[in-house]
């Protein structure tokens, strides 16, 4: 897909890798980019500089999804790329137990990296459908691969929603749906700010990307039709590897755990 010319949502957008793909899709001549985020005022300027239209969307809430929606198409007729983007990431908790996390953050976690792209989807295929043609790009990241030491929560969701958009891309191939799933390791956003990523880490090990990389990573990704966008080149031989030899891959990773210094209580 090439974005000129096309009406674009991302969620997620008001910062971090959301506002850098709006950034780039505006700059890359699409008609329109939708600038969606829960907050709402910094989705308005992050809108207003790239000439894009902003709108206050909790992804938790398929009612919102689902008005944005079809708002947009009243107005434009279509919409021709959604990104769900939206994403959040909690930690284990003090213990750094598996099963550290409690309920709430699970269930914020399932709605915001899973339930929230179903209810894009189910959104937007109707129309995608009857018109023959249409994209999802959700950002998974490479957790969903491979696994993000220290946070189960992100971790288990990110897996689910690899699952979700093989299903998507499966099932709806054949009616013109594209699909593409973006997966990078670290990224210079809040996140990787939240989680300390650089104290033996993917980020120590393979470094920090920018956002602006990862926008140009899936721009390029988009117009090759690639179904896995992986900005981090090296998570392609990590995924074979663990293939290969699952337990090797386990015991691989436990190590790396021994090396960030936090053991469970």
């Amino acid at each position: 897909m090439d974005v000129a010319g096309k009406i674009v949502v991302v969620t997620g957008a008001a910062n971090g890798i959301g506002k850098a793909l709006a950034e780039r899709f505006a700059a890359d001549g699409a008609e329109l980019v939708v600038v969606a985020d829960l907050e709402e005022e910094n989705a308005r300027v992050v809108a207003e500089a790239i000439g894009g239209r902003a709108f206050g969307v909790n992804v938790r809430d398929e009612s919102q999804i689902q008005a944005m929606v079809a708002e947009l198409e009243a107005e434009y007729g279509r919409i021709d790329l959604f990104c769900s983007n939206a994403g959040i990431i909690a930690g284990d908790g003090p213990s750094w137990m598996a099963t550290g996390a409690d309920n709430a953050v699970w269930a914020a976690m399932w709605d915001i990296h899973v339930m929230a792209h179903v209810y894009a989807a189910r959104a937007c295929l109707p129309g995608m459908i009857k018109r023959g043609e249409g994209y999802f790009l959700n950002t998974v990241s490479a957790a969903g691969l491979l696994n993000q030491i220290g946070d189960a929560p992100y971790s288990t969701t990110k897996h689910a929603a690899v699952g979700f958009a093989e299903s998507l891309a499966i099932t709806h191939g054949d009616e013109g749906i594209g699909v593409s799933m973006l997966c990078p390791q670290a990224v210079d956003t809040r996140m990787i700010k939240q989680i300390g990523d650089g104290d033996g880490g993917s980020a120590a090990v393979d470094g920090v990307l920018t956002p602006e990389q990862v926008a140009e990573s899936v721009v390029q990704g988009l117009k090759d039709g690639l179904f896995m966008i992986l900005p981090h080149e090296q998570v392609e031989s990590y995924r074979q590897h663990k293939a290969r030899d699952y337990g090797r891959w386990i015991g691989g990773m436990r190590k790396l755990r021994r090396t960030m210094g936090t053991p469970s209580q």
